[in-house]
């Protein structure tokens, strides 16, 4: 990347967040903006200034255009809205008649919906059929029609469970003591890792990738629970099944069971997680607590 690269975030959240300060830590010089859904402010991360512009449904501060234009990479996490993507639906020709190196659209291995715990990768059949799995798959879809229009660099990241030292299974447990017993299997990746996969998109030459960011250790949630309660020395957990629940979106949740498989990630991005299980990665954030 040359000097003074220009990102812009559709949506600052934890992915973002991470990204900037993953970016700052290896002292790159660059400059940023982002939207919000309140109003448009000047605000500080970690001592670096920078503009979060309104922007919610179709509604936006039109002065986000011309910051757009200017801007070399595009990372996108806000999450689809009524089966559509607010940002294709408000930006889709300004992006295709734009400059802009390459772009990123974060979305969920929710996609690929119940395979019975057995392996997916990136060629597995998307049978997602929960309300956010289906959300999901029809907007990438959208995505991947638009870039082959617009012959823009557009990468699609499969982002399994995000956990971080603000949110965990440590603390999840130690404030309710709860387990859902189910012997589903789930993938994680841990924030950190996820912000250097999405540097590492935006530095490679291969164009317009679609690659799964998860972790080496699939497992259930009932295994990564007992080891989080082994490191907090709490002797037994309340077991508790899923058809006690009331959350339709938690319910849904436990009706798909994959591994997801990272490698061609990892081949594609030659990169070494830092956590590459949730041993290392619960570990980590249980020391640095004491």
């Amino acid at each position: 990347m040359s000097k003074k690269e220009r990102f812009f975030f559709f949506g600052f959240g934890q992915s973002a967040k991470y990204f900037v300060n993953h970016l700052l830590n290896s002292r790159k010089k660059f400059i940023f903006a982002s939207t919000n859904t309140k109003k448009t402010k000047n605000i500080y991360f970690k001592k670096k200034k920078f503009t979060s512009y309104k922007f919610k449904d179709n509604l936006f501060d039109k002065n986000l255009i011309k910051v757009l234009l200017n801007s070399h990479y595009i990372l996108i996490s806000i999450p689809p809205q009524k089966n559509q993507d607010v940002v294709l639906k408000n930006f889709a020709k300004l992006l295709k008649n734009s400059n802009i190196k390459k772009i990123i659209y974060l979305s969920a291995t929710s996609v690929y919906g119940n395979h019975n715990g057995r392996w997916v990768n990136e060629k597995s059949k998307l049978k997602g059929k929960t309300y956010l799995g289906s959300r999901r798959k029809k907007t990438e879809k959208l995505w991947i029609n638009f870039r082959k229009k617009s012959k823009k660099d557009i990468s699609i990241l499969r982002v399994s469970g995000i956990y971080s030292k603000e949110k965990n299974v440590l603390k999840k447990i130690s404030k309710s003591n709860i387990l859902v017993k189910e012997k589903k299997y789930f993938s994680r990746i841990r924030v950190e890792d996820l912000a250097r996969i999405i540097h590492r998109v935006f530095l490679v030459k291969e164009r317009s990738l679609i690659l799964n960011a998860s972790d080496d250790k699939p497992s259930t949630n009932t295994e990564v629970a007992y080891y989080a309660a082994k490191l907090l020395k709490i002797k037994k957990l309340n077991e508790v099944p899923i058809s006690s629940f009331k959350n339709r979106m938690m319910k849904e949740f436990y009706k798909d069971s994959k591994k997801v498989s990272n490698k061609k990630m990892k081949n594609k991005l030659g990169i070494k997680l830092r956590y590459p299980t949730y041993k290392e990665g619960l570990n980590s954030i249980f020391r640095k607590s004491i």
